[in-house]
Parts: C-alpha cells; sequence; structure tokens
C-alpha cells in the first residue's frame, strides 16, 4: 500500500510551531565568555556525550531537555549560576522547571519521556568534525540560475543540526518515531559539510556527477573520527536520511524543512517588525516606577505609536 504523503504531512502538529521557533532561536543567543552560540554548545556537548558511547536516548532526552531549558533561561546555565553562589540543588530544580514550562505543548507521553531525562555535561571532547561544523557557514538561500540569497549573519551547520536533532525529537511522536534516532539522524545529517563547503542547491546541481562520490568521501572521513561502536550508532541512525518512507524518516524531514523555513522567516519577521508592535506587544519599554516618565520621553521625540 502506498504512503498517503499528504496525509502524512498534515499530521505535523501545529500547536508546536510556537516552541520549534524559540528552538530554532537557540541558534541566535550568545553571551560573553562563551564561544559560539547556545545551539553551537549544545551541538558539541551532544557529540561529545555520543563519541564517549553514551545511550543515543539518554543523550537525545538530556540535550532536548537542556534545550527547552535554554529557550526559557538562555544561558543562566549551572556554570553562570553557580558561579554566582546559587545551590546546584536550586538550578537543577530552576532549568527542570523551566524545561516543564517550554514542554507544555507536547503531549503528556512526550513530556513524560522528556522529563524523565537529565541534563550532563560533557565528559571529554567531542569529536573534530563537530568544530569544522560550528564554523561552517550555512549558504542562504540559492537556486540555479538566480543569484544567492545571503542572510546575515549567517547560521553555522551545528547550529542547524542541533535544532534539526531536538525539532525532530518533538515533532517523533506526530508519527510514532523513535525520538532518540530522528534525534542522532538530526546531528548527523550534515557530516559532509565538516569538509564540503555549503554552495546550497545552486552549488550541487553544478557538482552533478561528481556531488555523490564527493559527498560521501567527506562522510566517510568524519565518521573515522568516532570509535567503532557511536561510529556504527552514527550509521544506522543516518539510514533514515535518504526519504520519507519510514517514522524517522518523516519526523527528521519535517524537522529539517520547518527549521530551514523558520530561519528565513526569523529575518522576514525581523525586517517586517513595526514599532507598534516592539512598543505595545514585547513591551520594550516594561512596567515599573519610570514607564510614565519614559513614555513621556518618546512621545515629546515622536518615537511612541
Amino acid at each position: 500500500m502506498s504512503l498517503d504523503v499528504r496525509a502524512e504531512g498534515s499530521r505535523a502538529p501545529r500547536g508546536l510551531l510556537p516552541l520549534l521557533r524559540t528552538v530554532a532561536d537557540l541558534k541566535r543567543i550568545r553571551s560573553a565568555g562563551r564561544a559560539g552560540s547556545i545551539a553551537e554548545r549544545l551541538f558539541a556537548a551532544a557529540w561529545a556525550r555520543v563519541a564517549a558511547g553514551e545511550a543515543p536516548e539518554a543523550v537525545a532526552r538530556g540535550t532536548v531537555l537542556g534545550a527547552l531549558a535554554a529557550t526559557v533561561m538562555g544561558d543562566l546555565d549551572r556554570a553562570s549560576l553557580g558561579t554566582l553562589g546559587v545551590p546546584e540543588a536550586e538550578i537543577a530544580r530552576l532549568r527542570r522547571r523551566a524545561a516543564a514550562e517550554a514542554a507544555a505543548p507536547l503531549d503528556a507521553a512526550a513530556r513524560d519521556w522528556l522529563l524523565s531525562g537529565e541534563e550532563a555535561e560533557p565528559g571529554g571532547a567531542p569529536p573534530p568534525f563537530v568544530a569544522r561544523l560550528a564554523a561552517q557557514p550555512r549558504a542562504g538561500t540559492t537556486c540555479p540560475g538566480r543569484g544567492r540569497l545571503v542572510l546575515e549573519p549567517p547560521e553555522s551547520h551545528a547550529d542547524h543540526c542541533l535544532s534539526v536533532a531536538v525539532a525532530g525529537a518533538l515533532l517523533a511522536p506526530a508519527w510514532g518515531a523513535r525520538a532518540e534516532t530522528v534525534f542522532l539522524a538530526g546531528l548527523a545529517h550534515h557530516l559532509h559539510n565538516a569538509l564540503l563547503p555549503d554552495s546550497g542547491f545552486a552549488g550541487e546541481v553544478m557538482l552533478g556527477r561528481w556531488l555523490e562520490p564527493a559527498m560521501a568521501r567527506a562522510i566517510a572521513l568524519a565518521l573515522d573520527e568516532l570509535p567503532p561502536g557511536p561510529r556504527a550508532a552514527v550509521e544506522a541512525a543516518r539510514r533514515i536520511l535518504p526519504d520519507a518512507a519510514t517514522p524517522e524518516g518523516r519526523a527528521l524531514h519535517a524537522a529539517d524543512t520547518l527549521d530551514r523555513v523558520l530561519q528565513v522567516e526569523h529575518h522576514l519577521r525581523a525586517a517586517g517588525t513595526s514599532m507598534d508592535f516592539v512598543l505595545r506587544e514585547m513591551e520594550l519599554v516594561h512596567a515599573g516606577p519610570v514607564k510614565p516618565f519614559q513614555d513621556a520621553v518618546l512621545a515629546r521625540m515622536g518615537l511612541l505609536p
């Protein structure tokens, strides 16, 4: 019996879209004294755990838990709060509460799966390809015969892969997919870009018959950086990548497609934002003892809608 792709696509849970937007925003949150975005650092930590031989399910749950906590708390993590004297037990409670708050749109089974996990610090260094993916910019939007639409600043491949991995795990229940498989495939779906600069759709078309062998060689070189056990797990997860014929493939491709489109939507929303929205809906100048004075200043300067 053939797959009804329209019906399967219609299973995508619309109620998760706001949550997926906040996950994608982790690509754009940075803090002093820390290299890269929150997404890049979660990507590196997840790969360190995978390379150390941890079970993919534990890595997936811990990473998704950390990502959802970060959608609320940003970089207020164990290191930053602990330095300022907040007790470890209280930090854990606050971050779990933040993750639970972010997870509210998920169904009960997905929330239980997620909240049974634990955030964990990586026990070692990630494989070398992780740093190369963090340094490799995404191409932006390209199409054969047309100029490239470059969106600045570009996201990295580490940013994108972490976002897809987390989104894929969150979307997995909609298709009855194994969240840990979708997560690991999401982490690993751009291994070739550790060596291949991203030329986008247009460049791939130009490579023609050389595209597949070049990608295969780049993937093999990246996989060589993993120990045998983790390598086998990654290779098994990557088998879902070629199509949407399996529940895991559908969850992965849904996450990948949404992340690519949400990345462009982010730029369009920022470009089209009105002062009325920023001041009234987002409360840029928020309630407090000096707000009447601040509003009067803005009104005098012609900046209050």
